[in-house]
């Protein structure tokens, strides 16, 4: 049986969780896509849903990407994580290699996206 790829986006910003949103579901439709505002909520959401891609942004009040990345990496040791940011700086892209997550620059575009959801597409 096939399973239905779930995609978690965290992002401070319900205008860039929109956008991200919209992305992923105009080239898949039947896929779930579940929201958070933070990494608490990312957190809460990921024990519950098991996503099987993670979409963070780095910046964002309370628990911030890097740190969520590092928790959600221990939760679901299988899932593709990416950190998300307008702010490269290359000691977050060097952090996001330790714990083994992928590193992507804002703005989002459908060509970012395509990227980041082609290893669920099998």
């Amino acid at each position: 049986m096939e399973v239905t790829p779930t995609v978690l986006i965290v992002d401070d910003s319900r205008v860039s969780r929109l956008v991200a949103r919209q992305h992923i579901l105009s080239k898949h439709a039947d896929w779930v896509v579940e929201e958070a505002a933070n990494g608490e909520e990312a957190l809460e959401k990921a024990r519950l849903s098991r996503p099987h891609l993670v979409l963070l942004d780095v910046n964002m009040p309370g628990m911030g990407g890097v740190a969520a990345a590092e928790k959600l990496r221990a939760l679901l040791p299988q899932a593709y994580i990416s950190l998300l940011t307008a702010n490269v700086q290359s000691a977050t892209r060097n952090r996001a290699s330790e714990i083994g997550v992928g590193f992507m620059e804002k703005p989002i575009t459908d060509e970012r996206i395509a990227q980041l959801i082609a290893p669920l597409e099998h």
